[in-house]
């Protein structure tokens, strides 16, 4: 389909233009830091000081089923309340030492607290990572993707991040959620096996047979993302190959969506995605 055609298409589904803003005036970090503090209760905590808060307060039973972060932000300020800032300075030094490898509940706090670094990256806005479906419908629609699906396989440093920008810069973001929401439910929800009676005409009882039932795709999806083939190939990559980074997803506090800046990796060294979105 052409850019033209594509344009014309999204057209039909486009929310409101999302007022013009300039992110880089409303990123949160200080110089030097990787990472933004998360604000809470009048204090700013670092990414390890967020985590040990919540590990001292045994935050990681609230790993299953997976907590919205509205949820994990709820128990940090429980947590805050509980240890207050002496409590918090008294365990961040141990926190620190603890090998993830070896502590389950320790690795689910470090991501925890990472999720909430990533949300809080932005003043007046709430972010989050690309899921899986989305950054496969920015890699099926970007440039480099058309042009260079051998490199693609070959899974070149940065070329994938580089196309994922490209490709989620061609659409509305609201309309890249949808269509990821979309191919997601295509290659994770189970088919479904439907019973058919089948007569050939002979007298006698039916013959049962079994018939698969594929999930249906949203329309927009089958216009916009017809090759099945390369929805296959861009969702599977991007669900197995969790080194290459992905931008952030910024729901602006006013409304309306930008793309924001590539995060550091998570506290296990990947950019892992997730299946749902996690606001």
């Amino acid at each position: 389909m052409s850019t033209a055609a594509l344009n014309a298409l999204y057209a039909r589904v486009a929310p409101a233009p999302a007022p013009v803003v300039r992110l880089t005036e409303r990123d949160r970090r200080r110089d030097g830091q990787d990472f933004p503090t998360v604000p809470v209760a009048g204090l700013e905590l670092d990414v390890n000081e967020t985590a040990a808060a919540l590990f001292e307060t045994s935050a990681d039973e609230l790993a299953v089923p997976v907590p919205t972060t509205d949820t994990l932000y709820a128990a940090l300020q429980a947590a805050v309340v509980e240890l207050g800032p002496a409590g918090i300075a008294e365990v961040r030094e141990t926190f620190a030492g603890l090998p993830a490898d070896e502590f389950e509940e320790v690795a689910g706090c470090r991501q925890f607290a990472y999720r909430l670094a990533l949300s809080f990256w932005y003043a007046g806005a709430r972010s989050r990572p690309l899921t899986v479906g989305e950054a496969a419908v920015a890699l099926y629609l970007s440039p480099a993707h058309r042009h260079q699906a051998d490199a693609l396989t070959t899974r070149a440093p940065l070329l994938v991040s580089r196309s994922i920008r490209q490709g989620a810069a061609l659409v509305p973001l609201e309309t890249l959620v949808r269509l990821g929401r979309a191919v997601t439910d295509e290659f994770t929800t189970p088919v479904t096996r439907g019973v058919t009676q089948v007569n050939h005409g002979a007298p006698g009882p039916s013959r049962s047979g079994v018939t698969a039932v594929t999930p249906g795709r949203d329309w927009l999806c089958r216009q916009a993302l017809p090759d099945h083939r390369r929805r296959r190939f861009c969702f599977d990559l991007m669900r197995a190959d969790t080194h290459q980074p992905s931008p952030l997803l910024v729901r602006l506090d006013g409304g309306g969506h930008v793309l924001g800046a590539t995060p550091p990796p998570g506290p296990d060294g990947t950019w892992a995605r997730t299946l749902r979105a996690q606001w």
